[in-house]
């Protein structure tokens, strides 16, 4: 049965996830992982603040922060703010709750950026191009707006199929229910912890890199990078995710 954008709960970042997200996305908050992103965030830093779209727990803003920069945050999810305030420097960073797509931070900025595949958890076209308008009036001229997010995984789909696992270790099971025709897909997750199984469903609307640059060029932003990842690996036919950069014309 396909997706129905109707049954997908946004609603995802509640406060168990909140409570265990550093647990269950560790590799993520891994020395390897911050240090490059950091580093590439801030070879695009400006005169200006920078501002995160979805600033979560605050895994890369807390970091870049701590490297110089004047990061401020947008956040859906309060549990995900207040789990980012227990964190240390976590209560000096300004942070406004609302939906990226639509909330305004005071002020001019150098640099916009959003990170893990967050553009995907908007979960209709239109939030999208909305999204890329609001990174845009952020936006001093010049300034740069960056989307870490993944390369639609329809390669490795045989015909017919709507399932393909991701990840299966003895801690996690992953697998993504893909709806081609509506572009939606939702990530299932099962965890294993001190005895006890959960699971959860993050649901998403994937997008292709096209399909980006095509928003970005509609708010008035042009490509200037695109990369496999944090540390500038050649964007290929191969490539699984993306690290693109579009700047304010």
């Amino acid at each position: 049965m396909a997706l129905s954008i109707e049954n997908l709960d946004p609603n995802y970042w509640n406060a168990d996830i909140a409570r265990n997200y550093e647990r269950t996305t560790a590799e993520m908050f891994a020395p390897e992982v911050i240090a490059p992103t950091v580093g590439f965030l801030l070879d695009h830093v400006g005169a200006g603040p920078v501002a995160e779209f979805a600033v979560g727990t605050g895994r890369v803003a807390l970091p870049l922060a701590a490297a110089g920069a004047d990061v401020r945050g947008i956040e859906f999810s309060e549990a995900m703010v207040d789990e980012l305030r227990r964190r240390p420097g976590g209560t000096e960073l300004t942070v406004v709750v609302g939906d990226m797509a639509t909330t305004r931070l005071p002020g001019e900025f150098s640099l916009v950026y959003l990170v893990f595949n967050t553009i995907t958890n908007l979960l209709t076209q239109r939030q999208q191009v909305e999204c890329f308008e609001n990174a845009a009036a952020h936006l001093g001229r010049g300034g740069s707006f960056v989307i870490e997010t993944f390369v639609p995984p329809l390669r490795g789909l045989p015909p017919g199929e709507t399932f393909k696992p991701f990840l299966v270790s003895p801690e996690h099971i992953g697998f993504d229910e893909i709806d081609t025709v509506q572009q939606l897909l939702v990530s299932h997750h099962y965890d294993f912890f001190e005895g006890r199984a959960t699971y959860s469903a993050s649901p998403h609307r994937y997008v292709w890199p096209s399909e980006l640059d095509l928003m970005a060029s509609h708010a008035g932003l042009r490509l200037t990078e695109r990369w496999s990842d944090w540390s500038r690996e050649p964007f290929t036919e191969a490539s699984t995710s993306h690290v693109s950069v579009w700047v304010k014309r």
